[in-house]
């Protein structure tokens, strides 16, 4: 495979803010010191955030490859996630991130595959190999059922 490149930018503005911003995109990020920290800020979106963010997202980009390649069906994708802080040996490091995705799919007897595709695309996800935090994943796979009137 070639290797690819992603260029960002990071400005300061003021306190314990910043903007993200890139060539490729018309929108930008502001990020923050988390509140756990001295002077940290709520209601932004922090480094930590982002790299539990990028853990997820990767797991469902890669997930909807290998659905896709697989030619398996589905009504919906969706993510919790939440990544653990701790000091370890005087440093703070994201130590584990939970994924707790839910796939809704059509029909029951598909749902050994679909659990199948979700931990291949875990197993696959790039971010996740790309990082020494511990990554648990914990999916659901629900039959979503037409009503009957």
């Amino acid at each position: 495979m070639e290797s690819h490149s992603y260029s960002l930018n990071l400005t300061w503005k003021t306190g314990k803010r910043g903007i993200l911003s890139s060539s490729e995109f018309n929108t930008e990020i502001e990020v923050v010191t988390p509140p756990p920290f001295n002077g940290g800020t709520a209601g932004y979106w922090s480094p930590e955030h982002l790299l539990v963010a990028s853990v997820s997202s990767c797991l469902m980009t890669t997930f909807l490859a290998i659905a896709e390649n697989s030619k398996f069906e589905f009504v919906s994708f969706n993510c919790d996630a939440s990544g653990k802080l701790e000091m370890v040996e005087g440093k703070y490091l994201i130590t584990e991130i939970t994924l707790r995705p839910e796939l809704k799919i059509f029909d029951e007897a598909h749902k050994e595959k679909a659990e199948r595709i979700l931990v291949k695309a875990e197993k696959a996800c790039l971010i996740s190999n790309s990082i020494k935090s511990t990554v648990n994943m914990i999916p659901t796979v629900v039959v979503e059922t037409a009503d009957v009137i």
